[in-house]
């Protein structure tokens, strides 16, 4: 019976297997090869260079900015999303307050804009003469207010408090969801021995939502790798490549100098750092599954 069995499913597996290995396995495998290439894009046949891309990858200045933008951004935008998407979601599934369900929506909505409308809306809020932001601040007494999207030192975190707005709605939902799956009883039990909510959260809530957690951390990695479209958007990685990121600096190697082995091997770097944190990210964050 189990021999027999494998007559059936194979043939009804072929056709996503074969699908996924067109359409997946088969460019990246093109992709390896280009990045193996010096290739403008227009003759049929790329000339084979070899190792000769990554060692002028390891050589590039303008690399090594867009890669050091690209972990300021993994450093920072994970912590900060997780930890306002964990508060939020303790206080509208703990706390007593009003409205919870229109809170909930209200910033779960950015999540459901396009990210180039979020790019465009945030360069209009961070205009230095018409934004609403440099005008708060001047209301307030701040007298010059920075040109955001025009700061060397201000831009990136500019960006970085945009994708943390964009992002904290879905992560307080998910939360939201893994909060209200634990047993009611369990805060009922700590609230008698007299825990507080800091304690509350600390040794129930967190401990039992660390998978959740997990997976979060891996996309949001994942995101802060690739910052291409609301980079693109917002500076296209100015000024003064100020805010390149490594999928704005292939883009523009690969559509605007044309030198797609050079940007090619830059996109199989950054497929292969992405893999590899990921998986030492899951490693890292690994521990005893807690059942309830």
């Amino acid at each position: 019976m189990r021999r027999d069995k494998y007559k059936i499913i194979i043939p009804f597996l072929f056709p996503a297997i074969a699908l996924y290995l067109v359409f997946v396995i088969y460019p990246y495998l093109q992709a390896m090869y280009i990045s193996l290439t010096k290739w403008r894009g227009l003759t049929p046949n790329p000339e084979f260079i070899g190792l000769e891309n990554f060692q002028r990858m390891l050589e590039d200045k303008y690399f090594w900015n867009a890669l050091g933008n690209n972990v300021t951004y993994l450093i920072f935008v994970p912590l900060i999303t997780i930890t306002i998407s964990l508060y939020l979601a303790f206080l509208l599934t703990q706390g007593k307050m009003r409205f919870s369900k229109f809170y909930r929506v209200t910033y779960f909505f950015p999540q459901v804009m396009s990210l180039v409308a979020i790019g465009v809306l945030w360069s209009f809020i961070y205009h230095p003469t018409i934004g609403i932001l440099n005008s708060i601040l001047k209301a307030i007494g701040i007298a010059e207010p920075p040109a955001w999207l025009g700061n060397p030192d201000a831009v990136v975190p500019a960006i970085g408090a945009v994708i943390v707005w964009q992002a904290v709605g879905f992560y307080m939902v998910l939360f939201i969801a893994g909060m209200e799956s634990i047993p009611v009883t369990f805060y009922e039990a700590a609230t008698i021995d007299g825990a507080n909510r800091w304690q509350l959260f600390w040794n129930i809530t967190l401990p039992l939502l660390w998978d959740t957690t997990r997976t979060a951390l891996v996309f949001l990695a994942i995101g802060a790798a690739n910052m291409f479209a609301i980079t693109q958007t917002m500076t296209e990685g100015g000024p003064n490549r100020a805010s390149d990121v490594l999928a704005t600096y292939l883009y523009e190697r690969a559509f605007i100098s044309s030198k797609f082995g050079y940007a090619t091997a830059i996109a199989v770097s950054l497929f292969l750092m992405v893999f590899v944190l990921s998986i030492f990210t899951m490693r890292v964050t690994q521990r005893e599954t807690l059942e309830y």
